[in-house]
């Protein structure tokens, strides 16, 4: 028997998702068709304001509704300590918990060779632009501990060691022990990220 042409195409987009294979695209793709019509329109509706609906702050690369984002538009915010992360839903993870009051830098990726991802194509000149300013003194490095987070982290240390010339006062850290080797910041609850500012480390 052959599928339906509008399921088959759903199921190709679905897989195209990270973290969706065959058999996951397939289930969504039947479960939607069997929700009212009216739901599957409010659904395309929100896919469809995705991009049209969001733009990227032109000062810290985070995704909101404004540029500047709140974040960086909020004068109450300490300008002089900066947290660098991977992905924005890292800044929202680290938000929702009320445990960092500074501001961010959002690289959009982590430098993996093997996926043929490099510096250029994340957003470090646009952060080491930043650092320039001597409002800034401290650096978090909240970056995944994974191989690709350390591959970085080691690229942002090298790069930022370089503006010290120019900032003497400007301090590398990197989160502590509440982060598992391995572990990811957007699975982190708020106590592990609580510990993890709170013994964030010099690098």
């Amino acid at each position: 028997m052959r599928i339906p042409r509008a399921i088959s195409d759903l199921t190709n987009q679905f897989e195209r998702l990270p973290g969706i294979g065959p058999k996951t695209a397939q289930r969504l793709t039947f479960y939607l068709l069997h929700v009212p019509q009216n739901v599957l329109d409010e659904f395309s509706k929100a896919v469809a304001e995705l991009k049209r609906g969001t733009v990227q702050c032109s000062v810290c690369q985070n995704v909101a509704e404004v540029d500047p984002c709140p974040i960086c538009a909020d004068s109450g915010r300490d300008d002089s300590v900066l947290m660098v992360v991977e992905h924005p839903l890292d800044v929202f993870v680290v938000e929702r918990a009320g445990v960092f009051g500074g501001v961010y830098h959002v690289l959009h990726g982590l430098i993996s060779p093997l996926e043929n991802i490099g510096p250029d194509e994340l957003f470090i000149k646009e952060l080491l632009e930043r650092l320039k300013n001597d409002k800034i003194r401290e650096i978090v490095l909240g970056l995944n501990p994974t191989m690709e987070g350390e591959a970085t982290a080691l690229y942002l240390k090298n790069k930022i060691n370089e503006l010290r010339a120019m900032n003497h006062e400007l301090k590398i850290t990197r989160l502590g022990q509440g982060m598992p080797t391995g572990g990811d910041i957007q699975y982190a609850d708020e106590s592990t990220l609580k510990q993890a500012m709170e013994g964030r480390r010099g690098y």
